[in-house]
């Protein structure tokens, strides 16, 4: 058996410490004994990406903010299905995740953070949705396990009733808040309409054969 060797850490500010790791060919990142995610699981992370595109309502320069950069998955994704015209924002508020994916993971990057339709900004992503009005026709949140607040307590101000019409306002009319979660929550989806969205919640496996745990992207579109 390939032996997991652990490669770097990274604090994660106002929470815990990730860890990467590898084993053969295969990356994880770890928050104390939870796995956030593993690139033997990139399913799930990319039907965010692609989910989101289908129900984009705008022209050939769509503008799509990314919580969380992760392994890059969603990024990726989203480049794939997207025209030169397009732009990305990627918000990643640990910039250790980013040395990481330029680093040891940058075979899984492939380039994408070089990209000329993507603008990396090391920030956390509700500092950006507050101060956008009407600015993104699609916001991609997989900043934590779930509207839950696991990585630090902070997270759950985005998932929040305030949070969620911040969210509401940044995006243009018609725009989409997609949001992954490792699992379901009931209190989440009523919040969410509570918010002013009409709701869709889509249940995706994990891994891209269509095998492995259950997760959950709601997607969320602003009137």
């Amino acid at each position: 058996m390939i032996a997991r060797e652990l490669l770097a850490t990274a604090p994660v500010p106002g929470g815990e410490e990730l860890r990467l790791f590898r084993r053969g060919g295969d990356y994880t990142i770890a928050l104390g004994g939870n796995e956030l995610m593993s690139s033997r699981m990139s399913g799930s992370e990319v039907a965010l990406a692609d989910m989101s595109c289908d129900r984009l309502q705008g022209g050939a320069a769509p503008y799509l903010l990314i919580g969380g950069y992760g392994m890059g998955f969603t990024l990726r994704a989203a480049l794939a299905r997207l025209g030169p015209d397009a732009r990305i924002m990627v918000a990643e508020l640990v910039p250790d995740i980013i040395d990481w994916a330029r680093g040891p993971m940058a075979a899984l990057a492939a380039g994408a953070l070089d990209d000329p339709r993507v603008e990396l900004r090391i920030t956390d992503v509700s500092g950006v949705i507050g101060g956008a009005v009407g600015a993104f026709d699609a916001i991609l949140l997989d900043v934590d396990n779930g509207p839950d607040g696991l990585t630090r307590e902070s997270n759950d101000r985005i998932y929040s009733a305030a949070g969620l019409d911040r969210a509401r306002r940044a995006l243009r009319p018609g725009g989409i808040l997609a949001n992954w979660s490792a699992h379901p929550d009931a209190r989440f989806a009523r919040r969410l309409r509570d918010a002013g969205f009409a709701v869709e919640e889509v249940a995706v496996r994990a891994r891209s054969n269509g095998k492995g745990a259950r997760h959950i992207i709601w997607f969320a579109r602003a009137a």
